[in-house]
């Protein structure tokens, strides 16, 4: 039963930090355009 007292709080921790990481991307613009990397790679003659 001890154990809940540190399993909460760090799963409550792991969610706020991952509901930052997907704001900070959101916001960074990472999300703008998805269809553009497999245009991109479709397009690249390189190869």
């Amino acid at each position: 039963m001890d154990i809940l007292y540190l399993l909460i709080p760090l799963s409550v921790g792991l969610v706020f930090f991952v509901l930052f990481g997907l704001w900070w991307a959101i916001n960074k613009g990472q999300f703008d355009d998805i269809e553009a990397e497999g245009e991109r790679i479709l397009r690249d003659s390189d190869s």
